[in-house]
């Protein structure tokens, strides 16, 4: 896929667990000028037209900082705020079906919690990246499943898409998920339950060479 290659460095996921309606598009642009290159929306709790209306307001955002935007689970509120792709759990949408109404220009991410066979299945269906975890405990997701550094270390040998991490990353953490293989470390509360969502931010990117 020609996305690929855009899929690398802090993923930061606006959860509206974390974020407000008045701070969501605040500290989402605070976390781009920190350096953030994806953006996920990850809402649970609103209504339809509350949800359409934060997700087009954060879409103009990011398309005006060129950074690349995601839906969480709603492929059909991905494709009306024209979004650059949506994330795939395993209650969601299949892959084929996304794709049938994105497109193939967008980017479409599953989540593989610690199954590498599931990875590799998304990649055959044509997923434009993975992702594993929790690698750490989460207070986002405290029921999650755990994987290890050895997971990443073969997913990279055996995919060519770009692999995610996610799951209680920090700034310190992360570099040892880089070391194993990670292309973009997903962070929620890290970066958006921080007082200085930026700084925050800048502690991720100064991880990657990008």
């Amino acid at each position: 896929m020609v996305n690929q290659l855009h899929v690398a460095g802090l993923y930061a996921i606006a959860d509206t667990q974390y974020l407000d309606d008045a701070r969501l598009l605040p500290a989402v642009g605070e976390a781009i000028a920190g350096g953030a290159r994806i953006v996920q929306y990850r809402d649970k709790k609103h209504v339809a037209a509350d949800r359409a209306r934060q997700a087009s307001e954060l879409a103009a955002l990011c398309r005006k900082h060129n950074a690349l935007f995601i839906i969480n689970d709603d492929v059909e509120l991905a494709k009306q705020v024209q979004a650059a792709g949506v994330h795939l759990g395993r209650e969601d949408a299949s892959l084929a079906q996304a794709r049938a109404q994105l497109g193939p220009q967008a980017i479409i991410g599953v989540s593989c919690y610690n199954e590498l066979a599931r990875a590799e299945q998304a990649q055959t269906e044509g997923a434009d990246y993975v992702a594993f975890g929790s690698f750490f405990p989460s207070r986002t997701k405290p029921q999650a499943v755990r994987a290890g550094l050895e997971l990443l270390c073969e997913a990279k040998q055996k995919l060519h898409i770009p692999v995610v991490a996610i799951g209680g990353i920090t700034p310190e953490n992360g570099a040892h998920l880089l070391a194993a293989g990670a292309d973009a470390l997903a962070v929620i509360e890290g970066v958006f339950g921080q007082n200085d969502v930026r700084a925050a931010a800048e502690r991720y990117t100064r991880l990657f060479n990008l």
